[in-house]
Formats: C-alpha cells, sequence, structure tokens
C-alpha cells in the first residue's frame, strides 16, 4: 500500500468516539480516531515496511503515527531514528504504546532506553522504563542481565515518588513486570512493591491516577501468571 492508500484508509476507518477517548488522554488534531484492532487487516497487507512507517509518523497524526509503529522495521532504524520519534512524541500514548514498544523488539534497545531513563525528561524516562517492561514481557529471561535489573529495582524504588508523573508510571510497570515475567527477581520486585505502596499521578484534566505495582503482581499470582510472556508485543 502506498502512503496516500494508507491515509485514505486510516481516514475511512476513524470513528467519531474513538477520537473522543484519544483526545481525552492528550492525542490532539489532526487525528481520525481508528481502533487499534481495525489496523490489523494493513498491517497483514505491509508487514514491516520502515520507509512508508517514517513518512507516516512524520505526519503528526496520531493514527497514522500509531500505525508507523505497527509496521516499522525496529532493527532498520538507527538511534537517531529512535531520537527522532521520541522528539515527536508529544504524549505518552505515543512515547510508551508506540516509541516505547517498537524500541523492545531492536537490538539496541537498552542502550537507548538506558540514555532515555537518564535524560531528565519526562516522556523519554517513562518511555525508557517502559521499553524495559515490553522487553521482559517477551524476551527470554537470559537475554536481559539479572544484577542490572536488580539495580534498576533499586533505582526505582528510590525514585518512584519523586520522578515526574508519567516516569512514575513507567516505573511501576517496570516494578510490576519484572516480578511477573521475569522469575529469578520476582521476590525482590515484590518486596520492592510492597515498599513503595500506592504511588499517586497526576492527569491532565482527569482526577488523580494511582500506580499500585503490588496489586497487579498479586492478581498474576492468582491467574498462575508468574513467567508470563508475549509472542508478539506489537498489535
Amino acid at each position: 500500500m502506498t502512503f496516500e492508500e494508507v491515509m485514505a484508509e486510516l481516514e475511512s476507518l476513524g470513528k467519531e468516539r474513538m477520537k473522543k477517548i484519544y483526545m481525552g488522554n492528550g492525542a490532539k488534531e489532526p487525528l481520525f480516531g481508528v481502533a487499534t484492532g481495525a489496523m490489523k487487516p494493513m498491517r497483514k497487507i505491509i508487514k514491516k515496511d520502515q520507509e512508508l512507517a517514517d513518512k507516516l509518523y512524520a505526519t503528526g497524526n496520531y493514527d497514522a503515527m500509531y500505525f508507523a509503529g505497527v509496521i516499522a522495521d525496529p532493527n532498520a532504524m538507527t538511534e537517531e531514528d529512535y531520537e527522532r520519534w521520541i522528539d515527536g512524541a508529544y504524549f505518552y500514548m505515543l512515547s510508551d504504546y508506540v516509541v516505547a514498544v517498537t524500541l523492545s523488539e531492536a537490538d539496541i534497545a537498552q542502550q537507548i532506553a538506558d540514555k532515555w531513563i537518564d535524560s531528565g525528561e519526562d516522556l523519554k524516562m517513562s518511555a525508557g522504563w517502559n521499553c524495559y517492561s515490553w522487553l521482559l514481557g517477551h524476551k527470554k529471561d537470559d537475554t536481559i542481565d539479572t544484577e542490572k535489573l536488580s539495580k534498576m529495582l533499586d533505582r526505582a524504588e528510590k525514585e518512584i515518588h519523586t520522578v515526574p508523573d508519567r516516569t512514575k508510571v513507567g516505573i511501576g510497570n517496570f516494578i510490576q513486570c519484572v516480578a511477573i515475567s521475569y522469575v529469578d527477581l520476582h521476590d525482590k520486585a515484590t518486596a520492592v512493591a510492597k515498599s513503595v505502596g500506592v504511588v499517586p499521578f497526576n492527569r491532565e484534566h482527569k482526577p488523580t491516577g494511582e500506580v499500585k505495582p503490588l496489586e497487579t503482581i498479586e492478581k498474576a499470582i492468582e491467574k498462575n501468571r508468574i513467567g508470563f510472556k508475549r509472542k508478539y508485543v506489537r498489535c
């Protein structure tokens, strides 16, 4: 499919109800309001196309930017490409669910995520922590260094109450994903979750949210999901 065909199809799939939901979470015009599931038929046709993904991401249209992540080729993207994408991610649904997800499938994921975690910029830090969560959810445990993750848990416990709001959520996701998907550190991550407790975070135009990693871990234990791995992280 060409760029023009994809944009026309996205526009045809747009729903006003979804548009309002996305805008309520921080999306801005331009956007069509396409449900993510409605994009799957196009993904099956296109599979991976990095050139097309870059064109779509550059539009600034939320739906096109999301679909760019779906068809991107993570290992065809350079560090400069990921920096360009994160700079264009103007709210958390792009930083955490497009850029971080795409990065998690790249060979250079950890080195970039580490830089973002240290950046001091909320959405970059959030994307960095969330990248590790996506990594943990689908990579084999022996591909990620246990000692490194253990030190990250120490940092998470120390920083979660003082970092910016989206990063609080990202760190909370990380703690619970270590406990659920990285068996060797389940006990430590669970102890960290107990230590940090419930972490409030501010949301624009919405009531205060709460990060509850221990609650999520306990539900996973009840459902016998410790050690859970995803087959795919992108739709």
